[in-house]
């Protein structure tokens, strides 16, 4: 049975500390309504499945992963019919400093009321609107929700066969933190940061496997 649903929650953006190259940033639209299958609403596997972030700032960068909280990927003869991945903002990890007091704080900076606020946002979500097929790869468009901010993006993915679970794996894609409204470090919001700004630009890619 399908209901419509204006999406909800993603994602994990997350960032932190590097040399900042340009990057170029996904574009971002305003969010759409998705028809979303409720066949099976939690067919994804959370414990292999994950969200990869990296941010930066003039020295140096950090990078890496927040797990699902649930999910559902519909697979139609061998094609994406719908999807949506709830991120669990509470799970955000940083890998490069892992077994680290670094690591400890910057994941509490990360899951504080100045950066995404998990107390009062505690998931993300990606909801797939449509999938085209762009060559040997698809491009996904769905809704991103991070904190209270809902945009439409396309991102470049590959749907793939593994021991016969079906694997949702997108490219690395950015976007642009200050559209979400996660400020802290931001020169969209403040002015004399000078060399102690963090960049807007977030990289993030996901991996999304189907239960066995």
């Amino acid at each position: 049975m399908k209901k419509s649903i204006v999406l909800v929650a993603i994602v994990a953006s997350v960032f932190t500390a590097c040399k900042s190259e340009k990057k170029e940033t996904t574009a971002l639209n305003e969010a759409t309504t998705v028809e979303v299958n409720n066949y099976d609403e939690n067919n994804v596997d959370i414990i292999s499945s994950v969200l990869t972030w990296k941010g930066s700032k003039p020295t140096g960068s950090h990078n890496g992963t927040v797990a699902l909280k649930s999910g559902n990927l519909e697979i139609v003869k061998g094609k994406i019919k719908s999807g949506v991945f709830v991120v669990d903002l509470n799970t955000i990890k940083c890998v490069d400093l892992a077994g680290t007091d670094g690591a400890g704080k910057l994941e509490g900076h990360l899951k504080g009321e100045d950066f995404f606020d998990v107390a009062k946002y505690p998931t993300a979500t990606f909801t797939i609107k449509s999938v085209k097929n762009n060559g040997a790869k698809l491009d996904v468009t769905g809704n991103l929700q991070i904190k209270d901010v809902t945009k439409s993006i396309t991102i470049p993915a590959v749907l793939t066969k593994e021991n016969e679970l079906s694997v949702f794996t997108s490219e690395v894609f950015t976007i642009n933190r200050a559209d979400f409204n996660v400020k802290y470090g931001s020169k969209s919001f403040f002015d004399n940061l000078k060399d102690k700004f963090i960049d807007d630009m977030m990289e993030m890619s996901f991996v999304v496997k189907t239960k066995a």
